[in-house]
């Protein structure tokens, strides 16, 4: 019950949507809106505060309709540090794709090698002229990721597995090579052309920057909150069209294959029946994160680098930070971060401001460990920081349950469903 009454509540002062703020082109200037006007206390915010710091976030923004609800930095981190998206980027290159098709330089259905010719890969050219835009955009082009490298882009690192769109695999290297595609297409260099159609129009300053075979997106943090204010308005910028192509943008935010439903166009979807994680070919029944509203979609990297946007309520919120959430994308992190903000409202009272965890004793522990106070039918999952299902159990009988688990060193996280209620506790594992 309390549960639902939360999900009212935080639907309810969340859904008064007014006109959206667009902040400045130039300039540190961004309007604010307290806490309290949405039914906020501030001291009901302060646990969530901690447990970022806790976790090595070095920034947190949120926005409604716009304006700057929440802004928090964390130790020698600043407004104007610099840090990396990771794979929070691929959004950022799928609006870019969107936007030079919206513009005439290529289709998502050309074959990849129309741009940036053939011989890209080890195929067969056969194999290799089936392979489309689209397919990258949706992480379906059917090359091998279980290659040393994930990340390498050479030729000898892409070899075949299966035919395009029949298989989904998280798969860095055929990603990257979207740059090249953008490139190609356009006649202008990634960054260039990232700037000049989004960057100059939004007010936007970064660059990506290239790391090994990857090409990484680096910013300041408002510059990410100003991507994310982007994507919850339709290709529109206070008046000035950034992507005109609206099919695509919607292409983009829903599901792109029926191979994982939580995937569009590089980008990651809430409130699907199941989905699918990074390194895994396990499916996962039930939201990406449960706790978040169900129309979120969301920019997700290594690290937990999030861009989350909520259409229906005019949410925006940004996370960066280090360590913690380590998986290709920080999905239970993200789960937990709307654990908190379901507790911010006033009306639930500051005792209630602290998120429940699963019961996990001793934690660090290594391997053996009792999960405390379970319910009959608790549904429990351990995964690895790559979403892989180490343990997946429904308890029989109420009480403390021992387990022992053979895993290597790392962080882990303990999920418990009861009675459609998610809750994720991080597991280390010394």
């Amino acid at each position: 019950m309390r549960y639902l009454l939360i999900a009212f509540l935080s639907f309810s002062f969340f859904s008064v949507k007014s006109q959206t703020y667009f902040p400045p082109l130039t300039g540190n200037s961004w309007d604010t809106l307290a806490p309290e006007q949405l039914g906020w206390c501030r001291d009901s915010i302060q646990p969530l505060y901690s447990w970022l710091e806790n976790t090595n976030s070095k920034a947190f923004i949120l926005l409604k309709d716009g304006k700057i609800v929440l802004e928090k930095y964390f130790g020698t981190f600043t407004a104007d540090s610099f840090y990396v998206w990771n794979s929070a980027g691929k959004t950022l290159t799928a609006y870019a794709v969107g936007i030079a098709q919206a513009e005439g330089f290529l289709s998502i259905n050309d074959a990849t090698s129309t741009h940036i010719g053939s011989g890209w890969s080890s195929l067969t050219p056969l194999q290799e002229n089936a392979i489309t835009i689209r397919h990258q955009l949706t992480m379906t082009t059917g090359l091998d990721d279980n290659v040393s490298d994930v990340y390498c882009t050479d030729p000898s690192c892409l070899t075949y597995l299966a035919a395009p769109g029949t298989r989904w695999a998280y798969h860095n290297a055929p990603y990257t090579l979207l740059d090249t595609v953008i490139s190609s297409a356009t006649g202008m260099s990634l960054n260039s052309w990232m700037y000049s159609r989004i960057g100059s129009k939004i007010g936007m300053t970064g660059l990506f920057y290239p790391i090994g075979y990857n090409n990484v997106y680096v910013s300041k943090p408002r510059s990410m909150a100003r991507f994310g204010l982007l994507l919850s308005q339709n290709g529109q910028w206070n008046g000035t069209t950034v992507l005109a192509d609206t099919a695509y943008l919607h292409a983009m935010t829903h599901p792109s294959q029926n191979l994982n439903l939580a995937y569009g166009y590089l980008t990651w979807l809430n409130g699907q029946a199941s989905y699918k994680l990074p390194q895994s070919q396990w499916t996962f029944l039930g939201s990406l994160c449960p706790n978040a509203p169900t129309d979120m979609f969301s920019a997700q990297g290594k690290n937990a680098q999030i861009i989350n946007v909520v259409p229906s309520q005019g949410i925006v919120l940004i996370r960066m930070g280090a360590d913690m959430g380590s998986s290709y994308v920080g999905t239970q992190y993200n789960d937990t971060i709307w654990q908190f903000i379901n507790r911010f409202d006033c009306d639930l009272g500051i005792e209630n401001a602290n998120i429940e965890s699963v019961g996990v004793f001793p934690n660090p522990t290594n391997g053996t460990f009792i999960l405390t106070d379970l319910a009959v039918g608790d549904e429990i999952t351990l995964v690895n920081s790559l979403g892989k299902v180490i343990t997946h159990f429904v308890a029989v009988k109420a009480g403390d349950t021992p387990l022992t688990v053979n895993c290597e060193k790392g962080i882990y996280f303990v999920q418990r469903k009861r009675n459609e209620r998610v809750l994720t506790t991080t597991l280390n594992i010394q």
